[in-house]
């Protein structure tokens, strides 16, 4: 069997393949995760960013692997969970700039494709590892371009490809030291050969993948006789105008100003070479005009809404995209909270956020639920607070994606999203407050006392599964069976001559109880601290130490 060239049905089943392949995998990735603890889990953010991507490249009814690379991207986007999610999203979305304005694709096509996606995540993360995920993708990119003239066969040159990143997936514990010491390779590189290795597959009739082709639907004119009849009077204005601009121009802010003078129901989204435009205008060719002064315009669509009267429609379109249209809002600040716990959503709300999205170390959140959680709310400028590292990069991604201000404060733990909110200050700017936020997360001592999900070897510590260990700034400072023990050694670790309070948040698995005689050892062991004891309700992570 020989492919030469990928067409768009061809890119389906591939991406298909992909999908399934990882999906069936995704556990033996999870496994690799370095420190024994009930995690985020890379394999499962991964299966459920890719699943998010291929719903809308697979239902595209398109045939040019350009528009369906562009389509997956935007759902790989959307649905991006933990940072795994995050740079694969970003992955998915440099491959297809490499394919941007193509029908099919040759082997130098998608080489010059995967080294753009490579490209784009590592610009994407502020500070790049080596020795993850990135790496694999970068060596598998370089290593495309360096075989891509030789090589005319595609299914020959994905094998060659994937095997040079199956070895540089091996030599990622040389380059980590705490992949080494764990004995595992890093897990972000081992689910992207997955993902490559189950499009192969795919195209090589290894695995059987059908894809189903998406049904054309037909819209007759007896569809929109029962909508509500909109007097073209009430509409200020007539002409809906939505186009793509492939441009290098970077100042979206800048764009999208610009273009509000012109109408309403704005939306101006994108990067990385794509912006996405739609505006309600009365001079179509005015906003053309300034689109043209920064790029060249594809699928451009003009609608005169006073002769359709779909403006209802099209309104409820816009709010499925989670995108805020332009209104008064109703107070210049909001907040939005990573929250995992009853007791814990209770401390939210009391320190005034508006929306809570459940999520944490098991479940990442994706982008979307960001971003529905945002558009719940009515500040002009909305915080939001991750609380968990994993769920960072996904909330940095929400801001090219919404018209509000964004502002993601670092919050890596709950105890850091609480410190935050409580250096909130209303009378102060939005400058002001970030900055403020930030520092107060730089005072506070986080530590966890959790559970090990399996047998492993930290530090020279020897841990066993369902060991009760204390964690501290990304530490497994104590391992044991009773759980006195280990928080006393854990705190003694991190108490100093400046702490004055520590506050236990426990959680559900948790009796309040036992809860109570922690309570009452701390404070004999520490009868200079004040200690407060406060109903988490978070899962797998029994205790947290503010």
């Amino acid at each position: 069997m020989k492919i030469e060239i990928l067409d768009g049905a061809m890119l389906k089943k591939a991406l298909a393949g992909a999908a399934k392949f990882l999906e069936d995998n995704k556990e033996e990735v999870n496994s690799l995760n370095v420190f024994p603890v009930p995690d985020g889990d890379t394999g499962t953010n991964m299966s459920l960013t890719v699943n998010s991507a291929i719903k809308q490249g697979l239902n595209l009814d398109e045939d040019s692997v350009s528009k369906i690379a562009l389509a997956t991207s935007h759902g790989s986007l959307m649905g991006a969970r933990g940072n795994s999610g995050v740079i694969l999203s970003q992955l998915f979305r440099g491959f297809a700039n490499g394919l941007n304005g193509k029908d099919t694709a040759d082997v130098r096509t998608l080489a010059e494709a995967f080294k753009q996606a490579a490209d784009t995540a590592y610009k994407a993360v502020m500070k790049p590892t080596e020795g993850t995920i990135l790496t694999v993708a970068r060596e598998c990119g370089e290593y495309a371009i360096s075989i891509c003239k030789e090589e005319r066969d595609i299914l020959v040159f994905l094998k060659k490809v994937i095997n040079h990143g199956e070895i540089i997936l091996n030599k990622t514990p040389e380059m980590l030291p705490v992949l080494k010491q764990a004995g595992v390779v890093d897990a972000g590189g081992k689910g992207l050969i997955y993902v490559l290795t189950g499009a192969y597959n795919a195209l090589a009739g290894i695995d059987k993948i059908e894809v189903k082709t998406p049904e054309k639907k037909k819209v007759e004119q007896k569809e929109y006789i029962h909508h509500e009849h909109i007097d073209t009077d009430d509409i200020k204005y007539g002409y809906c105008t939505e186009f793509i601009i492939n441009t290098k121009y970077e100042d979206i802010d800048l764009f999208r100003n610009e273009l509000s003078l012109q109408g309403d129901s704005l939306l101006v989204v994108g990067g990385e070479g794509l912006i996405k435009v739609h505006v309600h205008t009365n001079n179509p060719g005015v906003v053309l005009e300034k689109a043209l002064s920064i790029g060249e315009l594809t699928d451009i669509k003009i609608d005169n809404m006073r002769y359709q009267h779909e403006e209802i429609l099209l309104k409820s379109e816009l709010s499925k995209s989670n995108n805020v249209e332009n209104k008064d809002f109703e107070k210049e600040y909001s907040f939005v909270a990573i929250s995992i716990g009853e007791g814990i959503d209770e401390v939210f709300k009391g320190l005034n956020v508006d929306y809570l999205v459940s999520g944490g170390q098991t479940m990442n959140p994706s982008t979307e639920d960001i971003l529905k959680a945002i558009d719940n709310t009515s500040g002009k400028n909305v915080f939001i607070l991750p609380n968990n590292s994993n769920i960072i990069l996904t909330a940095e991604q929400t801001k090219e994606l919404s018209s509000r201000n964004i502002i993601v404060i670092p919050s890596k733990t709950i105890p850091q999203g609480i410190a935050a909110l409580l250096a909130f200050d209303e009378s102060k700017s939005v400058d002001e407050n970030t900055e403020s936020m930030k520092e107060s997360i730089a005072y506070v001592k986080t530590g966890q006392v959790t559970y090990s999900v399996r047998d492993t070897e930290f530090n020279n510590t020897k841990i066993y599964k369902d060991d009760i260990i204390g964690i501290a700034e990304g530490d497994i400072i104590a391992n044991g069976k009773d759980i006195n023990e280990v928080a006393i050694k854990l705190l003694d670790n991190m108490v100093d001559e400046d702490t004055s309070l520590i506050t236990i948040l426990y959680g559900s698995d948790l009796t309040e109880e036992l809860a109570e005689d922690l309570e009452n050892h701390l404070s004999s062991a520490y009868n200079d601290i004040d200690i407060e004891l406060i109903f988490g309700g978070q899962l797998y992570t029994t205790i947290y130490f503010l």
